[in-house]
């Protein structure tokens, strides 16, 4: 049978492909060899027309290492098929415009999420786009009397701390969001430049999780933090993907930030989202 594999370059832009001619849910090792390496250059690949099934992305997401969590809904619809109302701003719609923030997975748990596969199951007429962004381009274009002034600095992430600025001020340990990190207490140290454990590059670790870098006063901190995402999260590194149902992605949280994009909420999104677990060796914080 002739092969079919193609990987294209996303145009205009510092990362990412498009793949096709393959079904991730019956790949062979040769192939698998293959996406991986292109996976580690391009950090993030897209694959068209693949309408996962739940087992099918779990055992595609295993690929790349254990996960820390099989499979989520990221979705306005709940458990019994009802949409969530935007006006009431629950715990699931907090997180859901917190994530409209550009972040990096986990980077507020001890160990930092090594990637994800996401998929689309239902998305809406308009919107609801998932922007991704380049921090190895990003590093690699700041001047070199910041990329010094930064390159020993660390920050504190938390989860806690991102929704608050929203307003998010849960007392409960956690609400009807089941997530970790709605708690204020002792959070990760990060370097704000990460070396990646598998490609040597380096790359910002910031997003809307980093804070209080240690050293700095507090306004200083937030001014430098907003100010490299400015830098950072602008053409040519980014690429916001929009969504066709069956479309499925894998990125690599080691050096990409990401952020969900409004939609209209009167209309249902379900997306699947399997994360995969960061290697403690290279992935732990600091503290």
């Amino acid at each position: 049978m002739a092969r079919t594999l193609s990987i294209e370059p996303l145009a205009g832009t510092s990362f990412g492909a498009v793949v096709t001619g393959v079904k991730v849910a019956a790949l062979d090792d040769a192939t698998w060899r293959e996406l991986h390496t292109a996976w580690l250059k391009h950090a993030l690949l897209i694959f068209p027309d693949q309408h996962l099934k739940r087992d099918e992305q779990i055992a595609f997401a295993k690929r790349f290492g254990p996960l820390e969590f099989e499979m989520a809904a990221i979705s306005n619809v709940k458990s019994d098929g009802s949409l969530r109302i935007e006006a009431d701003n629950d715990d699931v719609m907090k997180i859901l415009k917190g994530n409209m923030g550009w972040h990096c997975d986990s980077t507020y748990m001890p160990v930092q999420a090594k990637g994800a596969v996401f998929s689309a199951e239902v998305v809406p007429s308009i919107g609801g786009r998932t922007g991704f962004a380049d921090m190895r381009a990003a590093w690699d274009a700041l001047d070199e009397a910041l990329k010094a002034r930064i390159e020993t600095l660390t920050a504190h992430h938390s989860l806690h701390h991102s929704q608050s600025k929203l307003g998010h001020q849960t007392k409960k340990r956690d609400g009807e969001y089941s997530g970790y990190g709605l708690h204020d207490g002792p959070v990760p140290l990060r370097q704000l430049v990460k070396v990646h454990p598998e490609t040597g590059r380096k790359s910002l670790l910031i997003g809307r999780h980093a804070h209080n870098i240690p050293g700095l006063d507090k306004a200083e901190s937030e001014r430098l933090l907003q100010e490299l995402v400015d830098f950072a999260c602008q053409p040519p590194r980014i690429y916001h993907h929009d969504w066709t149902a069956g479309d499925a992605v894998v990125w690599d949280n080691r050096c990409l930030l990401h952020q969900a994009t409004p939609w209209d909420m009167t209309q249902p999104r379900v997306m699947w989202h399997s994360r995969i677990a960061g290697n403690p060796a290279s992935e732990a914080a600091l503290n």
